[in-house]
């Protein structure tokens, strides 16, 4: 059996597309993923996270990309005053009604430019969010800033297209990394930096497969997959997987930047 190809479905969305955020906002109204698995030590994630804690003690904060605000929310714990900018409104709106007094939120799409005062932000970082705000960040962090990013690796799941063909498509080159440089070199900051890490993301069950690949999509197209292939998706799961689950790369850019 050919394992059904989901992009060519009507209803399927481009992933990341504001048309697809939309739609995620509305189907659970949090940028949360769905799928069940656990990440090997040390991961771009947790690094990520890490940086970031140590960046905005008692600082003025811009978090670019928040999604429903949790990480902002958490990084509010620390900073003296921090602001989460997204382009979804559903995921806004639904953290609007918790935030806590020293964090607020802001609708907006970075392609135009961010809505904030010249130096209105001692720091900022993008936490799987757009790059394309890296050009405007310049305006609005105050000299000597840093900027922390965390973005989906190019090497991200490089297994899933050999193991589940048809289902997944194979990335060529290194598109994601090749967006960060372009925009990275438009922002004319003082000093930048991309580091790659890559590690192991278990995924724990053949549906979790499915709910990687039909993240953010219409309920019926993986309600299509898993009556058609969900089968041949759990015999390759099960020939590949380790007592930690099926073994994914996992697979983040750290940026680096200093205004």
């Amino acid at each position: 059996m050919t394992l059904l190809n989901p992009t060519t479905f009507s209803n399927w969305l481009i992933p990341h597309s504001l048309e697809w955020y939309a739609q995620l906002g509305e189907l659970q109204q949090r940028y949360e993923y769905p799928w069940a698995s656990s990440l090997a030590e040390p991961n771009g994630e947790s690094m990520f996270d890490e940086i970031v804690a140590q960046t905005i003690v008692g600082k003025k904060v811009l978090d670019v990309g928040c999604g429903h605000g949790e990480f902002t929310l958490k990084c509010s714990l620390l900073a003296r005053e921090i602001t989460g900018f997204d382009v979804t409104n559903h995921f806004i709106q639904n953290r609007l009604n918790t935030a806590r007094s020293n964090a607020s939120f802001v609708v907006g799409n970075t392609k135009n430019g961010l809505p904030f005062q010249t130096n209105e932000f001692d720091c900022a970082y993008i936490r799987k969010g757009p790059t394309s705000a890296y050009p405007s960040l310049k305006n609005v962090v105050k000299k000597g800033g840093a900027i922390i990013g965390l973005h989906p690796g190019d090497a991200l799941g490089k297994e899933l297209p050999i193991l589940f063909p048809n289902l997944f498509e194979s990335t060529i080159g290194t598109p994601i990394l090749n967006k960060i440089k372009e925009n990275l070199a438009n922002s004319d900051f003082s000093e930048s930096t991309i580091e790659t890490v890559n590690s192991t993301e278990y995924f724990q069950s053949p549906e979790d497969i499915l709910k990687l690949r039909c993240f953010g999509q219409h309920p019926s197209i993986y309600e299509t997959l898993t009556v058609e292939n969900l089968d041949e998706i759990a015999s390759t799961f099960k020939q590949h997987a380790t007592a930690n689950g099926l073994p994914i790369t996992y697979s983040r850019y750290i940026v680096k930047a200093t205004i």
